[in-house]
């Protein structure tokens, strides 16, 4: 890679210093639609999701995963509740 190029980092790296504060970036850029609409609420690693229905609800985390999987995220099911 020359001087002149430069590379996007796909995954964070370990001593990253404003880890939090990047991540929190990410979970905004690609959830800001739903987020501005109230549909989700996004804080760093919680995504909290507040609907009428159980089938709003179920619609609305189906989209959430999707851009999860989209931005190359994954999500560890044993801490879902």
């Amino acid at each position: 890679m020359s001087g002149r190029q430069h590379s996007q980092c796909q995954r964070m790296f370990f001593g990253l210093t404003n880890l939090l504060v990047t991540f929190q970036a990410i979970m905004n850029g690609f959830s800001r639609n739903m987020i501005e609409t109230g549909d989700i609420v996004a804080f760093i690693n919680d995504v909290m999701v507040e609907t009428e229905t159980e089938e709003g609800h179920n619609n609305i985390v189906e989209e959430v995963l999707r851009r999860i999987a989209e931005n190359n995220l994954f999500v560890k099911p044993e801490k879902h509740v």
